[in-house]
């Protein structure tokens, strides 16, 4: 039987592993622009930010489950169950009746997404031989950025002309396009004929991350009396995490890949790849918040001015892609990439007063370019290092610290720039909030003199959050030129994992 060239393997695969990668990154944004309504139908404002944190918390929460069944069941299997609990769950969200049905609604979502987004990695790594899968992850990190994108804009337009619930249903018939996609994916036989899981390591790890993320979110409000509350959660995440690598450390078939983890090429190409999640999910969540409060622009232009942002992370990505499958070199590419970033991030921190908002487009261009130099960088060399049989585990390692890196960035910047708001001028913090919620008019009765020293004051507040996200790209490019594996292999390198797993320390001790 003849190999199948390039173009097929494109056609037969990529949208095979595309809508359901799309399905899940675009749930993560696309409620956003849908909560005010939902607050207003269901009411229980208060608690409406927990439906976007559940499903965060679910997703990452999954991502090994699924890594380590896809592993031992079988890949394709295990993303039709994704898909199942993905499509049921949307419809369990369109007809919640209170927002706490809904939140338990997306918490069944989450679960079933971070399965598709785990998994479609990791057939990108069993169906493409090494050298191409830089061009595939290229690929799948043009349609991760653009569906962040596509999220707020879409959700918008539904919510305005169909409902709240329109963000809900219009799951069900892209999730049976997918079952009907996935169906033409070979299948491969599970690695092991008898299922071991390590549900004890399952149950920690939800006791790390839950308290983890939750913790973040409430030091993200930057109020004085969530502190004790945040602190609390801090620590329980980080008695379940020493349990947890004790754990990892003593079962047979860990829920962690700890032997990846071990290893220096693993481990800092991760810290890389938590990094840009840090650098990107930073700037995609504060950006429009800066266009509409310190440049005064509607949301609708918000979105077209920040199109050249998320478009040109793709153009970046699929750049990197094709030279690494024309190359095979890989690591070079994100050690000149992100000192490069970081320095554009900085120009957007020290100059932003004085960008025209014709020049701030250019400059989102430019800094999108340079954030995709590592994007693909990260999960090629994740698979290559650990082979067929751990690609399941490889891809949701991969997916863990990217998710933990863009909640820790952008609870880290929100702090910062709420903190220079309370440092500087409690009462321009309280009108921040209020000219988030409320628009322009948030400032209506004010005088021009206290207008002015307002809008200066937020400026300054949010050239030092640029500044943080500069600071995120700085650390991933130190990262970047400490990587040891340079090249990608069209066979994964097995002396170079030797090598990295007998020089580092077990995480367990």
């Amino acid at each position: 039987m003849t190999e199948p060239t390039n173009r097929q393997l494109f056609f037969k695969v990529f949208p095979s592993i595309m809508l359901p990668m799309f399905l899940a990154a675009v749930d993560g944004t696309i409620v956003a622009t849908a909560l005010p309504a939902i607050a207003g139908t269901l009411g229980e404002v208060e608690r409406v930010s927990w439906v976007v944190v559940s499903y965060l918390v679910a997703t990452t929460i999954a991502a090994p489950v699924y890594g380590r069944l896809g592993d031992a069941l079988g890949r394709r299997r295990m993303m039709f169950t994704a898909l199942g609990l993905f499509v049921s769950s949307s419809l369990a969200c369109a007809v919640a009746p209170s927002i706490l049905l809904l939140t338990l609604a997306r918490i069944v979502q989450g679960l079933g997404g971070g399965g598709l987004m785990t998994l479609s990695q990791a057939l990108v790594g069993e169906v493409i031989p090494p050298r191409e899968r830089g061009r595939y992850q290229g690929y799948t990190a043009t349609v991760f950025v653009g569906s962040s994108t596509f999220g707020p804009v879409a959700g918008g337009w539904l919510t305005q002309h169909l409902g709240w619930q329109s963000v809900f249903w219009i799951n069900v018939p892209l999730g049976l396009l997918a079952f009907a996609l996935v169906f033409r994916l070979p299948g491969r036989a599970a690695s092991t004929s008898r299922l071991q899981f390590d549900w004890l390591g399952l149950a920690l790890f939800s006791l790390f991350i839950a308290p983890l993320l939750l913790s973040l979110e409430q030091a993200r409000k930057f109020e004085w009396s969530a502190l004790p509350g945040a602190a609390a959660l801090l620590a329980v995440a980080g008695v379940s995490l020493r349990l947890l690598l004790r754990q990892q450390a003593r079962a047979p078939l860990p829920l962690l890949p700890i032997n990846l983890l071990r290893q220096t090429a693993i481990w800092r190409i991760e810290l890389m790849g938590a990094c840009t999640g840090a650098t990107i999910v930073s700037l995609v969540t504060f950006t429009p918040i800066y266009l509409q409060v310190v440049r005064g622009i509607t949301p609708s232009e918000t979105g077209l001015r920040l199109l050249p942002l998320t478009a040109f992370i793709g153009v970046g990505s699929m750049i990197t892609g094709q030279i690494i499958t024309r190359t095979g070199r890989s690591a070079i590419i994100p050690s000149c990439g992100l000192p490069v970033l970081s320095v554009l991030l900085m120009v957007l921190a020290v100059f932003s007063p004085q960008l025209t908002l014709a020049q701030l487009p250019l400059m989102f261009c430019a800094i999108a370019l340079f954030i995709g130099t590592s994007m693909p960088v990260v999960q090629t060399t994740v698979q290559m290092i650990a082979g067929v049989r751990q690609l399941g585990a490889a891809s949701a390692s991969v997916q863990f610290s990217r998710s933990i890196g863009s909640a820790i960035g952008a609870a880290l910047t929100g702090a910062v720039l709420f903190g220079m708001l309370a440092a500087r001028d409690p009462d321009t913090a309280k009108l921040f909030g209020n000219l988030v919620e409320l628009g322009p008019q948030a400032l209506a009765g004010l005088s021009p003199e206290r207008i002015d020293v307002v809008r200066t004051e937020i400026s300054e507040a949010f050239q030092a959050a640029f500044a943080s996200i500069a600071l995120f790209a700085a650390m991933g490019a130190v990262l970047a030129w400490s990587l040891p594996v340079r090249r990608i292999e069209n066979r994964a390198s097995q002396k170079v994992a030797a090598v990295n797993a007998a020089e580092s320390p077990s995480l367990g001790e």
